[in-house]
């Protein structure tokens, strides 16, 4: 009995190992494909408005799926331009944050203080910060420059909504069908619901961000109100990654304080009410997760997947956590993941 037990164990880390090396190793087509089902969740309500409005299926899937290239397509130019023209004036950022903290070292010098925190801004290569910025900013427009193959998996997936559920009633018994087909009619009701609000909410972020950075006349407002989009779907450490680093910048482009503290004090603001109010409260308690699930999935994706991982990490187990939760035999596992 005990080596039964040791035996199951080893292979359930082995499984797990499996698992991550082939999700690893197939990154280049499961990524689009992911990318392509959460697309395919947010645009099936439009979908099926131009379905009652009698428009034939193949015209209205070439409607939705044009209309969305052509904005994902210009969001990413956007970004790209906006995200070259930012690391070109990155090395003049880094000139002005590495003379900023030789003041406060010389400051603390001046106070007779023995500690001397500015040995790191020695060696402050403007260079590696750009390419560094460069290769972070690779990673995020991987996510728009795999949208011909994201697109390609979103046509089939539009094309054949609707079919399965047709499918399941010709090969089951009537009882079962009916049984099968509620389960998938709630999953796709409830995954459409999370990842419709969700996206809504990312967008309004980055909205709300680009009209407060234009209001305050911060450069490159655009870049960093797509990119808080971008983040949103990365909780808590996607906004504090987006703030602090506009603050930063509104620091050393207005060399004050005052504006960047009041630019700070509203994104905050906004964080507050955007995403831990409002969101839960059209969402619903019910879909919320674990933040020791939130936590491992964004360690787990992140090392699977690297940036891109992480923007898809918690609307995956969002989703993962929604299938659990309508299987009676898993409801466990959804218990588990949530709050």
């Amino acid at each position: 009995m005990e080596n039964n037990k040791i035996l199951l164990a080893s292979s359930g880390v082995a499984l797990i190992f499996l698992i991550g090396l082939i999700l690893r190793l197939a990154k280049p087509v499961l990524f689009p494909f992911f990318l392509a089902v959460f697309f395919y969740f947010i645009l099936s309500p439009p979908l099926e408005t131009l379905l009652r409005l009698k428009i034939p299926r193949p015209l209205a899937v070439f409607l939705i799926v044009v209309t969305s290239f052509v904005i994902l397509y210009l969001l990413g130019i956007l970004f790209y331009n906006g995200g070259k023209a930012f690391a070109v004036s990155l090395p003049d950022y880094a000139q002005k944050i590495s003379g900023g903290i030789n003041a406060f070292v010389e400051k603390l010098r001046m106070s007779r203080l023995n500690w001397d925190p500015g040995f790191w801004s020695k060696s402050l290569d403007s260079s590696r910060i750009t390419s560094l910025f460069l290769q972070a900013l690779n990673q995020i427009f991987s996510l728009f420059s795999l949208f011909i193959l994201v697109f390609v998996f979103l046509i089939f997936m539009l094309a054949g909504r609707g079919k399965l559920q047709a499918k399941v009633q010709k090969s089951l018994s009537p009882q079962r069908a009916e049984k099968i087909n509620g389960i998938i009619e709630r999953i796709d009701h409830d995954v459409q619901k999370y990842l419709s609000i969700k996206t809504g909410i990312s967008v309004l972020s980055g909205i709300i961000t680009t009209v407060v950075l234009l209001a305050f006349g911060v450069e490159f407002a655009v870049l960093f109100g797509i990119l808080t989009a971008i983040l949103n779907f990365i909780p808590s450490l996607g906004s504090i990654v987006s703030m602090g680093l506009i603050t930063i910048i509104a620091v050393f482009q207005f060399g004050s304080l005052f504006p960047a503290f009041w630019i700070l004090l509203i994104l905050v603001a906004l964080d507050v009410v955007i995403p831990n109010l409002l969101e839960p409260k059209l969402m619903g308690q019910g879909l919320g997760l674990s933040p020791l699930v939130v936590l491992f999935s964004l360690f787990f994706w992140g090392w699977l997947w690297g940036i891109p991982g992480m923007i898809l990490a918690v609307p995956l187990m969002a989703v993962i956590k929604i299938i659990c939760s309508n299987i009676p035999a898993l409801e466990s596992v959804a218990l588990f993941m949530s709050k």
